[in-house]
């Protein structure tokens, strides 16, 4: 550590020095008592209102005392004026450096005193917003934000225990960009959570600006096209899976927050699951199931049909499709492969376009060209059928991830169903199972709890149960605490005096 200054000037100039000039830093002179001394701050972090009602208008209200035998202590009138939580004190210059920029005011006082810094962080943030992504019908509209201390709060209000644990971390030897953690110390794995913490303690990067850049860094294998960790920006969904006994990691400057472990199923299941009837959400649970091998194996399935097994399907159909298909210049799988390209490129131009207009491009592109292919001859009216149904059944993954995972694959399955018919298809899905199942996230199976089967977690896995016929916490994560319930609560009619229903 280098030694301090011997004057208020040679404190700024070093100070000065250390930011690189910036034009940012503001430096005022201020009086504590009657002792002169400097306040330092960041302009574009700390909000002037704040500098003034926390720190100069404070400050004013100490006694001046001319005579120098009886100048007031200026620590101890600090300790007094502001609360322990605001007010630290270091006598390390890259310590200052470090509370600056992360929008503290710094006051210097008289030669070779520590640094005083007070917290005073005033910058503009997101207003409290239904999440963009993920959205449902019934339940709770708001969303997380880019601001950690925010987001914290929302996690709180609906975990309203003292079991709920945070802890900071900071990554980034550029950024340093504040992690948090939160989990329920008397439910979590201990296993898991020290396996968490290890790699998020081992991350050596020069920048994180975003929860996929630690999502990367601490998944089991990065090499997949599948998520490992979930990701959210719903509180209720985060706030569930802490109580269920896994981690949330929540990085600053982003609204999507992650959890771990994760498993396959997770990324089928949405909060609304729980705010409906049981058979409601297991209807809609289903069907994102069954939206997902559309997605997947659609397309690869009517190439491989028309190029390889015409004698699957009934003859007045074949002749249907056939028909349509005459004068067309390329074979089913190229046909299917244009119009997928096309279609991709027409969902991407809509979301990167403004809001006002991405959707009409996405709605009105597609229907234009594929339109106008037809009538061209380039493509029949069954592919473009094929093509829209599966573009409709892949915005029904309520998860972004699995959904980008779902569309590059779809491609790979093209070229299997066009290149060796059905046996291209089945190997290509045997290889991505076998995949599947030697996935890991945290060390927990991606695929439990169908492989390894566990029977009482079938619970909330294809179907939902009854909310009173839950009893226990995924087995799979071996909490400290599985039982969610300890009796059946199950509703019955009311009795009559003489005890029947």
């Amino acid at each position: 550590m280098d030694p301090l200054p011997d004057s208020l000037e040679g404190h700024i100039n070093e100070l000065k020095s250390l930011l690189h000039q910036t034009s940012d830093l503001l430096i005022d002179d201020i009086y504590v008592g009657s002792l002169k001394a400097k306040l330092c701050y960041i302009e574009s972090i700390c909000d002037s209102s704040h500098i003034y009602e926390k720190i100069q208008h404070p400050l004013n209200t100490i006694p001046t005392v001319t005579d120098q035998n009886l100048r007031l202590d200026s620590k101890r009138e600090l300790i007094r004026l502001f609360s322990s939580a605001q007010l630290h004190f270091s006598d390390d210059l890259k310590e200052a450096g470090k509370k600056l920029v992360e929008g503290f005011a710094l006051v210097i006082l008289k030669d070779s005193e520590p640094y005083c810094f007070i917290q005073v962080k005033g910058t503009e943030t997101r207003s409290i917003s239904e999440p963009t992504t993920q959205t449902i019908i019934r339940g709770p509209k708001d969303g997380f934000v880019e601001d950690l201390s925010t987001n914290l709060s929302l996690i709180r209000s609906r975990i309203k225990n003292p079991n709920l644990c945070f802890q900071k971390y900071i990554i980034g030897e550029d950024t340093s960009t504040s992690v948090t953690i939160g989990y329920m110390g008397n439910i979590v794995n201990n296993k898991i959570l020290e396996e968490v913490k290890t790699r998020l303690e081992d991350i050596k990067t020069f920048a994180i600006f975003e929860s996929s850049n630690v999502e990367e860094m601490i998944a089991d294998k990065t090499f997949t096209p599948f998520p490992l960790i979930y990701n959210s920006e719903r509180p209720d969904s985060v706030a569930a899976h802490i109580v269920s006994g896994k981690i949330a990691i929540i990085v600053d400057g982003t609204p999507f927050v992650l959890t771990a472990p994760a498993t396959f199923n997770d990324f089928f299941s949405i909060s609304e699951d729980y705010y409906q009837p049981f058979f409601m959400a297991s209807f809609l649970r289903i069907i994102r199931y069954f939206s997902f091998v559309i997605s997947l194996l659609l397309p690869s399935l009517y190439v491989a049909i028309i190029t390889f097994h015409h004698e699957m399907i009934p003859t007045t159909l074949i002749t249907k499709i056939f028909s349509q298909r005459e004068g067309i210049p390329f074979p089913a799988v190229i046909e299917a492969l244009v119009m997928e390209i096309t279609f991709e490129i027409l969902r991407e131009a809509g979301v990167r376009m403004p809001r006002a207009v991405g959707q009409t491009v996405s709605i009105v592109g597609g229907l234009v060209i594929g339109q106008s292919a037809v009538e061209a001859g380039i493509v029949s009216n069954f592919m473009v059928i094929i093509v829209a149904l599966t573009a409709i059944a892949s915005f029904v993954s309520p998860v972004y991830n699995l959904a980008i995972s779902t569309r590059m694959l779809r491609f790979v399955f093209i070229l299997f169903g066009g290149m060796i018919g059905f046996y291209g298809i089945i190997l290509a899905l045997i290889v991505m199972v076998s995949h599947l199942n030697s996935l890991r996230s945290f060390g927990v199976p991606y695929l439990t709890p169908v492989t390894p089967f566990i029977a009482a977690d079938q619970q909330d896995t294809f179907v939902r149960l009854p909310y009173f016929m839950m009893f226990s916490r995924p087995k799979y994560l071996k909490t400290k605490k599985e039982a969610k319930q300890f009796n059946d609560n199950s509703p019955t009619p009311p009795l009559n005096k003489d005890g029947q229903k």
